[in-house]
């Protein structure tokens, strides 16, 4: 049983590997220098349809934009005394570097772990494979923790702004081979381990 986790484990950094190859992780890197504009000021008391914008002005041929809700007009009303490093720390991402971070901690770890499953299959001694499990559960949270912030950035990202994209197909093979890992890593430490 070991040993089927064993290749099971390598399956899933292979899978692993092929998305990172496979995806524009390298070239999705934007400047380190971004600046944050201000949200425009909007009149606390004026209601949403009698805000006229310079495209929306009637001319013809001019372009115009989609009315904002009560909600962006509410929040805009509600930051407009905001100081400038205040709307910039609202607009930054929620642990600046966690993506890059998690680009690296979630494949170290998977191969520490493989590295301990290694020793525990051909040695057996049950600290190995309870390690080589709490390695596997901790990639797999890394792992999520990844797919959650590239999902968010995603959201969050401008229409015409690239960023980075994983193929679909290559992600659920990957996750759903580490998911029979993970449950089949527990099994083994838990059955073998008697």
């Amino acid at each position: 049983m070991a040993i089927v986790v064993l290749v099971l484990w390598l399956f899933t950094a292979g899978a692993g590997v092929y998305t990172l190859a496979t995806s524009n992780l390298g070239r999705s890197r934007p400047a380190a220098t971004t600046q944050v504009a201000p949200p425009a000021p909007v009149a606390p008391f004026a209601p949403a349809a009698a805000t006229v914008t310079p495209a929306t002005s009637g001319k013809p041929g001019s372009a115009s934009a989609p009315p904002a809700s009560r909600r962006e007009i509410r929040r805009a009303a509600r930051d407009r005394f905001d100081p400038p490093s205040l709307t910039a720390a609202k607009n930054a991402p929620a642990v600046p570097g966690l993506r890059s971070l998690l680009e690296f901690a979630h494949p170290v770890s998977g191969l520490v772990g493989f590295g301990f499953w290694l020793g525990y299959t051909f040695v057996h001694p049950r600290v190995l494979g309870w390690i080589a499990f709490g390695l596997v559960t901790l990639t797999a949270c890394l792992g999520l923790t990844w797919f959650a912030a590239n999902s968010r950035a995603a959201k969050r990202r401008p229409a015409g702004e690239p960023g980075p994209s994983f193929s679909t197909r290559l992600v659920v093979l990957h996750g759903g081979a580490a998911a029979v890992t993970f449950t089949l890593a527990a099994l083994t430490v838990l059955v073998l381990g008697r």
